[in-house]
């Protein structure tokens, strides 16, 4: 039992080193791109569960009421 532990944590490590070899620190313009894209994918999906959410409490209650 053991000794599959430590093969299997010294698997995870070995693993770790080999992603950790190939990543890199991305410059401030990738950054500043990949930032605005996640949040405009956090805004158009926050939208439309606000629009859904309306839908649904239209059709449920006949009311605008999100509480």
């Amino acid at each position: 039992m053991n000794l599959n532990i430590v093969k299997s944590l010294k698997g995870f490590y070995a693993d770790s080193r080999r992603i950790l070899a190939i990543s890199y620190k991305p410059s401030s313009t990738e950054f500043n791109k990949s930032a605005k894209i996640i949040l405009l994918g956090i805004v158009v999906i926050g939208t439309l569960g606000l629009i859904l959410a309306i839908i649904v409490s239209l059709i449920i209650t006949g009311t605008l009421s999100l509480v």
